[in-house]
């Protein structure tokens, strides 16, 4: 059984998530209420280990979504994420004669953009570094009679293994890598190489070293010129293809291979997770001595090339509460909440809060999991109609203290001289009261004179 973690779980907010496992099945968990407990609602297809999901990309528009699903035997899906039909199957099998397993998919992109309700555009990159665009007609009747049409091929590398790909935010450029392929970027119109990073020199041995990327991700959706590649050997390094061909910024990540990286909204922070279970969020602006002058250095008894080496670390904002038992093979950032989903070869889906880095909640999925994307449309009925009647509530609130006020603020013919008998009422009572404590004052007083003169008269008797 995988280790689970004892930690407290609050629960996470209204969600909803799709997974991929190594069986090929699909499985949608929802979240409902403000804390609630996210559970296995659906669950599609059969499981077949030549089906394993390779690769996802999700449209997760409001009118007519798309989900576009990779698997292992080549084939690609196009599914609604709604109700799990499938719409388009197609083999992404090309004339070579490769098998399917020495070529597997290792990149894919739906795009979103200029995209109609009957057709869709995909992005396929083969580990052997075949790349191709598909027009795809979407029929909803029936996926046999779908219209498949490729528009553009080309080869991203000559030698090596392509292994992780990723398309910009404004879905006209796509960054490469893999093993012994360095990282390079291309322009997905033209289907031009435009930028191609340096490989690493040598050590000091004199050995040389090929570069092994295994994941990659645009720092900024409105930037293409910057992007981040993380290593099989326990680095992370971010490229400026404006300054230079070697990162401008690297740093090690513990001692396992980087297998996940995502961006966040703000532009500047990443999400990484390592082969031991191991999440962390990182500053990719600034580093340990950024903010220091070159004297501030030399006071700190730091050299010029030291200082260098330490403006070329990342900062470390925190590493996540509760460490995952097994490899971490996908991050998804949540669009609107403050929520992350990683899944990995634990079998679990657990989700995190990025401000307090703690886990909301952890669900256990039995498979190897692959990937993890989130539907950002999602909206718990339960939730809405309690804000509803919240806001109704509100408003009626609101109406009564106006209706208050109107009454309260009324001119002086219409309510005559109440408000001075009320004060005039107010002070009769006063005063009433004040002659009942004087009345009872005197008459204890009366009572305690009587009881002196009793006792005087018992004394002179005696």
């Amino acid at each position: 059984m995988p280790r689970t973690t004892t930690l407290e779980c609050p629960g996470c907010p209204p969600l909803r998530a799709l997974t991929f496992d190594s069986l090929g099945l699909i499985k949608v968990i929802e979240s409902r209420g403000e804390r609630g407990t996210p559970q296995v609602v659906e669950r599609w297809g059969d499981p077949v280990s030549s089906k394993c999901v390779l690769a996802a990309s999700f449209d997760d528009r409001k009118k007519d979504p798309l989900l576009a699903v990779a698997r292992k035997n080549r084939e690609v899906e196009v599914v609604n994420p709604l109700n799990g039909e499938i719409h388009v199957v197609f083999s992404n099998v090309g004339e070579d004669g490769v098998q399917p397993e020495d070529d597997a998919i290792s990149g894919l992109h739906l795009f979103r953009r200029e995209r109609s309700s009957g057709s869709c555009t995909l992005l396929t990159c083969a580990s052997k570094g075949n790349a191709s665009m598909r027009s795809i007609g979407v029929d909803k009747s029936t996926a046999d009679s779908a219209s498949i049409s490729v528009t553009k091929t080309w080869k991203v590398c000559g030698s090596g293994n392509v292994l992780c790909s990723k398309v910009d935010g404004s879905e006209n450029y796509a960054v490469f890598g893999g093993k012994g392929v360095e990282v390079n970027l291309w322009d997905l119109e033209n289907s031009t190489k435009i930028w191609t990073a340096k490989p690493p020199p040598k050590n000091s041995l004199g050995i040389f070293t090929p570069s092994w990327f295994t994941c990659t991700t645009f720092l900024s959706n409105d930037d293409h010129r910057k992007f981040v590649a993380g290593t099989n050997s326990h680095q992370v390094h971010l490229y400026d293809i404006s300054a230079q061909r070697r990162p401008v910024l690297s740093f090690d990540f513990r001692e396992t291979a980087i297998k996940a990286i995502t961006e966040d909204q703000d532009g500047h922070t990443i999400y990484t997770g390592n082969g031991s279970g191991d999440l962390a969020s990182f500053d990719m602006r600034t580093g340990p001595c950024n903010g220091l002058c070159l004297p501030d250095l030399k006071l700190c008894n730091v050299s010029v090339l030291e200082s260098v080496a330490l403006s070329r670390l990342g900062k470390l904002l925190g590493c996540f509460i509760g460490k995952c038992s097994g490899s971490i093979r996908s991050i998804a950032r949540h669009p609107e909440l403050p929520v992350i989903a990683s899944c990995g070869l634990d079998s679990y889906l657990r989700l995190w809060d990025i401000k307090t880095r703690q886990l909301l909640s952890a669900v256990f999925l039995k498979q190897h999991l692959t990937n993890v994307v989130f539907d950002s449309n999602f909206v718990d009925k339960e939730v809405a109609a309690t804000a509803q009647n919240a806001n109704e509530i509100q408003t009626t609130e609101v109406q009564t203290e106006d209706e208050i006020q109107t009454t309260e603020v009324q001119p002086e013919d219409e309510m005559g001289t109440l408000p001075v008998k009320r004060k005039k009422a107010s002070k009769e009572k006063r005063e009433k009261k004040k002659k009942s404590e004087e009345s009872k004052e005197t008459i204890v007083l009366k009572s305690k004179k009587k009881s002196r003169k009793h006792k005087r008269e018992i004394c002179d008797d005696s």
